[in-house]
């Protein structure tokens, strides 16, 4: 039987296949393998002690499976063309937006006095937080049309009317251009606030805020726009019991160090008991019992409780290094819907770290945000781990440097 000839590959499905940018590769691998181990450290006595867990390692096993499945999507993502992610990103925006709103009826799962889940299944099932979906949906609408921003005709308007006379001003000073990416931002983030979800908003907001900056938009409207998300989130915060009760325990976790100030107070104790070299991996004291949920959001102060000051370092000097590597490649990308895509999920991860360890250093208020590759939670581990094969597959055409 004659074999079919085989067809040239395109351009583009050369520069697919390209090689992925391996520092970077291995810095995510080497971040997740040190995070799951700092999660089974701080998670074993929390199920150990739980009735209603039936092993220790609980909370490891379930989460290397999901580690293992997210490298696997890691992978799968890296091999894609991403230029195909240009269509996904309108279809991904509209369906994170149903589902933030799925969120805020009866079929949104509360925990922690929180609702901002939802079961795989609708009713039943795992759970997912669909502000992680929304994270990423927003940065890749974002970056698909801002990406041809230079080339989209400008609209003119009747000069003869003073409408028009209006709206050509508003065009030329930027403002017109800004308005729908003002209002996908003030949808979700809406959306998150209802929830409550303060962080998510505040991550949103600063995923959109990156790839809008790295686009070229004058500084201006970031300081306008800035000033009125602060005011609009006082004014919720001043308003909201449950968020100003926050603010309160932020300003003095002592007053209540008892109460709902025990999770900040315990975590700042474990801090301060690592010391240099701290204890010991897996010798944590506050991880029995002391810090609430040390598995999840609070897992950073075990860190430094049994690695010290040196080893809390050295883990953010590798997520230093990951954001770095990750704003380089989107300097050499090829083309711009690339740059813009790393810009905001790389923004995101930075901004996710900072957010986590200002809560748990109590430097910021607490707003439940977990650290990224080292926080129980399997369905965002898989997010997270997907956005980095978005990172590999685009570093797979940035042009190879030519030789003189």
């Amino acid at each position: 039987m004659a074999r079919k000839p085989r067809r040239d590959l395109t351009v583009e499905e050369q520069l697919a296949r390209g090689p992925i940018d391996l520092p970077f590769l291995m810095l995510v691998l080497l971040l997740l393998g040190v995070g799951l181990i700092m999660m089974f450290s701080a998670s074993y006595a929390t199920a150990y002690y739980d009735p209603n867990v039936s092993s220790p390692l609980y909370y490891i096993t379930r989460q290397a499976l999901f580690a293992a499945a997210g490298v696997l999507v890691m992978y799968f993502v890296s091999k894609v063309d991403y230029q195909s992610l240009r269509w996904l990103a309108v279809p991904m925006l509209i369906g994170s937006i149903v589902l933030l709103a799925l969120v805020i009826t009866p079929l949104g799962v509360t925990i922690n006095r929180a609702k901002r889940w939802l079961h795989m299944l609708i009713v039943a099932g795992p759970t997912y937080q669909p502000s992680e979906i929304a994270k990423i949906a927003v940065i890749l609408f974002f970056a698909s049309r801002l990406s041809k921003r230079e080339t989209e005709e400008k609209l003119h308007w009747n000069q003869h009317m003073r409408a028009g006379r209006v709206l050509q001003t508003l065009d030329d000073v930027g403002f017109l251009e800004l308005v729908p990416y003002g209002a996908i931002l003030a949808l979700v983030g809406g959306l998150m606030i209802m929830e409550p979800h303060l962080s998510g908003t505040i991550l949103v907001l600063a995923g959109g805020a990156a790839v809008l900056f790295a686009a070229g938009i004058p500084l201006r409207w970031f300081f306008l726009g800035g000033g009125a998300v602060f005011l609009l989130l006082w004014g919720v915060v001043s308003f909201t019991p449950y968020m100003t009760r926050r603010i309160n325990l932020w300003l003095d976790p002592w007053a209540d160090r008892l109460g709902d100030g025990f999770q900040t107070v315990q975590s700042l104790i474990a801090i301060g008991s690592g010391g240099l070299l701290g204890k010991g991996l897996g010798k944590s004291m506050q991880k029995f019992l002391y810090v609430p949920e040390p598995e999840n959001d609070f897992v950073f102060p075990i860190v430094v409780e049994e690695l010290g000051f040196v080893g809390a370092c050295l883990v953010l000097l590798l997520f230093a290094l990951l954001i770095l590597r990750g704003y380089w490649l989107a300097l050499h990308a090829r083309d711009k819907f690339g740059a813009l895509t790393i810009v905001g999920i790389v923004t995101l991860l930075a901004v996710q770290v900072f957010l986590n360890v200002g809560v748990v250093t109590n430097l910021i208020p607490n707003t439940g945000i977990s650290l990224p590759f080292f926080s129980f939670g399997g369905t965002a581990l898989m997010i997270q781990l997907a956005e980095m094969g978005i990172v590999l597959s685009i570093s797979r055409q940035i042009p190879a440097p030519k030789n003189d």
